[in-house]
């Protein structure tokens, strides 16, 4: 790789057939931005302005119970619906499809001012049992051919609400990331025998260059085709294809893989970080599926500071995606952070 470290270069992505463009030599640019001074989360424990906090009325009227841990409930504005007509039009080149589901909103925590990279290893392991748990109910439902769980953190990323939570969106057809996932993961494991993201890991272990954690069970790295600027990928070390699969040993290394992603990714500009995080599993469509291998991706868009992001514009929406700073030196910057939050020190 030395050769293309100072050079244009693109790199292809295996899990989803496509490429990025790496530009290393832009990083070297003059840069006048503004270098921003660090966020402060709010200390309000309770809000009682907030839509999510215990015991407070949302939007729609409906009054949150008092709850200590994590909280489920369906979201009052729902991007699906169960009950959409499952019907085809087709005319020609235009055709329109029904689409039915369930959206739901997982709140972390009771505590108005905390997130992942600020709750303990136990609370987050509390979140992934009820990822677990809600993973099981909606992916056994008949009509349901796919559940995904996610995270948009932080205003920079659409989040309207500051309270800590994520959604799940299980719709009846499987989304267009999932397509391409299934698609080139069954393509490699019939060629091979083997999944080809467990084939990845054992890859990044041996060159080590892009690794930023690896516990018992899981690694977390910056992927050799990232195209946002600190994207990582959290991956298992075993083979597994959804959470159900999971021990109580391996849920809670992954609360500690959360733990350290969310924590160096606040340290980085001293700043709540803003990402969009999810889970992809496999298909909930009764389909056999021993080509997947779970994973999840952070999608984080700053890049120099904690207001200057990286935008997806111009070339990256009309041809391919770009980046300047490439994988290898996004993730010794990761590296070099410390373990602990920047608010703790």
């Amino acid at each position: 790789m030395n050769h293309f470290t100072d050079h244009p270069h693109r790199r292809f992505n295996p899990l989803t057939g496509e490429w990025v463009l790496v530009s290393p030599h832009r990083a070297k640019r003059p840069w006048q931005g503004q270098e921003e001074e660090p966020v402060v989360p709010t200390e309000r424990r309770h809000d009682p302005g907030c839509h999510l906090c215990p015991g407070n009325a949302r939007q729609n009227g409906t009054r949150n119970p008092a709850y200590a841990s994590t909280f489920v409930f369906d979201n009052d504005f729902a991007a699906l619906t169960p009950d959409a007509p499952n019907e085809t039009e087709e005319t020609g080149l235009l055709i329109a499809q029904g689409e039915s589901g369930i959206c739901r909103v997982v709140c972390f925590s009771p505590r108005h001012d905390t997130t992942l990279a600020r709750m303990s290893v136990a609370d987050i392991e509390r979140v992934v049992d009820t990822w677990v748990e809600q993973y099981a109910e909606l992916g056994s439902r008949p009509d349901i051919g796919q559940v995904q769980i996610f995270e948009n953190r932080g205003i920079m990323m659409g989040c309207s609400q500051p309270h800590p939570h994520g959604q799940i969106w299980a719709s009846r057809h499987q989304t267009n990331e999932m397509i391409k996932e299934t698609k080139f993961q069954r393509t490699y494991f019939e060629k091979h025998g083997r999944r080809l993201l467990l084939d990845y890991v054992e890859q990044e272990l041996r060159a080590e260059t892009r690794v930023l954690y690896e516990n018992a069970n899981w690694v977390v790295l910056v992927p050799y085709w990232a195209i946002w600027p600190f994207e990582t990928m959290l991956l298992p070390k075993w083979p597994i294809r959804s959470m159900e699969e999971m021990t109580a040993a391996e849920r809670f290394t992954l609360a500690e893989a959360l733990s350290f992603v969310t924590i160096r990714y606040d340290n980085l500009f001293k700043t709540s970080f803003p990402y969009s995080m999810g889970f992809h599993q496999q298909p909930t469509d009764g389909g056999d599926h021993p080509e997947w291998q779970m994973h999840a991706h952070f999608y984080p868009p700053l890049l120099r500071s904690a207001t200057v992001r990286k935008f997806m514009v111009g070339f990256e929406m009309l041809a391919t995606p770009q980046r300047d700073i490439t994988p290898e030196q996004a993730a010794e910057r990761l590296r070099a952070l410390s373990d602990t939050h920047y608010l703790d020190e």
